[in-house]
């Protein structure tokens, strides 16, 4: 199977199950609600939640069995993305080509909107009817929480906040706020095909590692070169919010030097997988051409 061909087929399994979760059951806020709706539904390129698909697959895990550690971690996400953009934090107006939740629904409405997909996210891990044990529902829980919290992109916002004048600054923040949540993905993967592996955790977490953080660096490369018509986002808020990233600091050049080495590694560390990784590096060779 191709990888365009698995993506429709793993992602189309997601919006059912959002619009079950998040319309089908009964709400006592009906703008809460559609304040959550508007901004899981909004689209988006769900990478997240396709890690935690392909990684299973290699493994041979059913497709059921990544369910709920795909859709949770994508509410993970998006939670983080709306927190994200209100004004105390990027104060972005754009997300995905469309406004942002709090320009849409307020600022508190946004805040509580991110709350409410946080805590439903581990709900899902823990009442889904996927075919997982108790061990693996917990395990889940433990890597989704250690990469969301103190020790993932929250830590990694905060650096945010604070102001970063260095590359190993820079580096950290990325790994965190961005990285953490790409690891996990693969992480959720291997636990979801219980997988006890720890050939196979060290190599993907280094996949993981690799891939996050040339992902970001490309984030800062498209926010110089990429038109606000494909990004969906303004071209230059980086600059504009006066925001330290890999061009500034090394050059556009050596940081898409950058990129191409650690796609390189991501590569690499899928070698033990042989016939199995094919899909995980075509993905990594998607994420390297990106435009968006």
């Amino acid at each position: 199977m191709k990888l365009a061909d698995f993506t429709t087929l793993a992602l189309g399994r997601l919006d059912p199950l959002f619009k079950q979760y998040l319309i089908g059951s009964s709400h006592s806020s009906e703008k809460l609600n559609e304040a959550i709706a508007y901004s899981v539904l909004n689209g988006g390129k769900r990478i997240r939640p396709l890690l935690v698909y392909l990684t299973g697959h290699a493994f041979n895990a059913s497709l059921d069995s990544l369910d709920p550690a795909a859709c949770a971690v994508e509410l993970i996400h998006v939670y983080s993305l709306i927190h994200d953009d209100l004004p105390a934090m990027d104060n972005s107006d754009l997300r995905r080509g469309k406004p942002t939740c709090h320009k849409v629904f307020s600022d508190a409405f946004a805040i509580l909107a991110g709350d409410a997909l946080q805590t439903l996210a581990f709900e899902i891990i823990a009442t889904h009817p996927a075919p997982l044990n108790a061990n693996q529902r917990l395990k889940v829980i433990h890597v989704l929480s250690h990469a969301s919290g103190i020790d993932g992109m929250a830590a990694g916002q905060a650096i945010d906040l604070l102001g970063v004048t260095t590359l190993d600054q820079l580096t950290k923040m990325y790994q965190l706020k961005t990285g953490a949540l790409l690891n996990a993905s693969v992480k959720l993967g291997i636990i979801s095909a219980n997988s006890e592996s720890e050939q196979a955790l060290t190599a993907l977490q280094c996949f993981a590692e690799s891939i996050g953080l040339a992902f970001q660096i490309q984030d800062d490369l498209l926010d110089i070169e990429g038109p606000k018509e494909i990004t969906g986002k303004p071209q230059g808020i980086d600059n504009a919010n006066a925001k330290i990233t890999y061009p500034l600091l090394i050059g556009v050049e050596q940081s898409r030097q950058k990129v191409k080495d650690l796609f390189s590694e991501a590569l690499d560390a899928l070698e033990f997988l042989g016939k199995n990784g094919q899909l995980l590096r075509e993905f990594a060779d998607y994420l390297l051409h990106r435009k968006k």
